[in-house]
């Protein structure tokens, strides 16, 4: 499975991100995975915007989204944004280390089997999804470009201001 997300991480190094809207209404699977505080669970986080990302220690692109979604936390979390940011390496210690040299003040949970990614159908590394108080996936988030993350942002800023 490394191979796999490792040659889509490679894919995508090449390739632009895309944001996807969802064609219907579809609800997020439910996970419950241990984190750096303790277990995170998404059905704990109901009535809240949940921005979920999945990343790995060794994606290229991971790399750059982590500064974008620490300064999102920075900006949203006050308002009601919770960041969850769900880390597929098998080997704690890449991830640990990965995490020193990108402080994340969100929530981070770890799913080194992969069982969370197959459920939300994760195909690109690294891939997010904003999920709606409902639980309700409003968009998606194949790859990380910083010249398209304003698309996020906006839908954040309005889902945040009703």
């Amino acid at each position: 499975m490394r191979r796999w997300f490792l040659a889509l991480g490679c894919l995508l190094l090449l390739s632009p991100a895309t944001v996807h809207g969802t064609q219907a209404a579809s609800t997020a699977p439910s996970f419950e995975l241990p984190g750096r505080g303790g277990p995170v669970s998404l059905d704990a986080l109901r009535g809240h915007l949940v921005y979920v990302d999945f990343w790995a220690s060794w994606c290229g692109p991971c790399q750059l989204s982590f500064p974008w979604m620490r300064d999102l936390y920075d900006r949203y979390a006050k308002q009601g944004l919770v960041v969850v940011a769900i880390d597929l390496d098998k080997d704690r210690s890449a991830a640990d280390a990965f995490l020193g040299r990108h402080p994340s003040p969100f929530l981070v949970a770890f799913d080194p089997g992969g069982k969370t990614a197959q459920a939300f159908d994760v195909s690109a590394m690294p891939s997010s999804y904003l999920i709606g108080p409902d639980g309700t996936i409003l968009r998606s988030l194949s790859g990380f470009d910083a010249d398209k993350s304003h698309e996020v942002e906006s839908l954040i800023s309005k889902e945040l201001g009703r």
